[in-house]
């Protein structure tokens, strides 16, 4: 899986034009939560493509997103928002995001 912080220019391209799922966690440094996500993600790396977007870096896309709480983790395919999961969660409980 690659790594890639997401920003309000590259998103399009490296999220919605994607040629498999991607996934896009929202966090912040701050947020504990997202910092016990982080290793979680990284167990992952091998699976399938994710991007990190920090809001506090990147406020237009946490708005353009509706991103109230963070973590936040959606899941795109062929452009489209197909999945969405809010707070902390489990490595099965993001492969199952991702089917």
């Amino acid at each position: 899986m690659a790594i890639v912080h997401a920003t309000t220019q590259s998103f399009e391209q490296e999220v919605l034009h994607a040629d498999k799922p991607v996934l896009v966690d929202f966090w912040a440094a701050w947020c504990g939560p997202c910092r016990m996500l982080a290793p979680v993600l990284e167990s992952l790396s091998d699976r399938d493509d994710f991007k990190i977007v920090n809001v506090d870096a990147e406020p237009a896309l946490a708005m353009q997103f509706g991103i109230e709480s963070i973590p936040t983790l959606l899941v795109f395919r062929n452009g489209q928002l197909v999945n969405r999961s809010i707070g902390l969660v489990s490595q099965p409980e993001i492969l199952r995001l991702m089917q």
